[in-house]
């Protein structure tokens, strides 16, 4: 399978399942400065409840499975170039 297509479906996926999981948060942020760099702090609260959550994960872990196989699918192409290996071509046989 090509592996653009695999890295524009993961992107895809991700975009989706991090939208709905960030985009029906029920949920607080908080940040502090303090003069002492060591009391600086930052706080996040993420609350999302349910077909959103679940489906936001699904999502996100169908995309990160096909960002992983895309990049295993590039470095593949790749290692025949590195070889002195020529690039074999998707026309017709001769």
């Amino acid at each position: 399978m090509n592996c653009e297509r695999i890295l524009i479906a993961s992107v895809v996926f991700l975009a989706v399942g991090l939208g709905l999981i960030f985009g029906y948060t029920h949920g607080t942020v908080a940040f502090n400065a303090a003069y002492p760099v060591s009391g600086a702090s930052l706080q996040v609260s993420i609350n999302t409840t349910g077909m959103p959550a679940m489906a936001g994960l699904g999502a996100a872990v169908v995309g990160t499975i096909l960002l992983v196989a895309a990049l295993v699918l590039a470095i593949m192409r790749e290692v025949p170039r590195a070889r002195g290996i020529p690039k074999r071509e998707n026309g017709p046989v001769p």
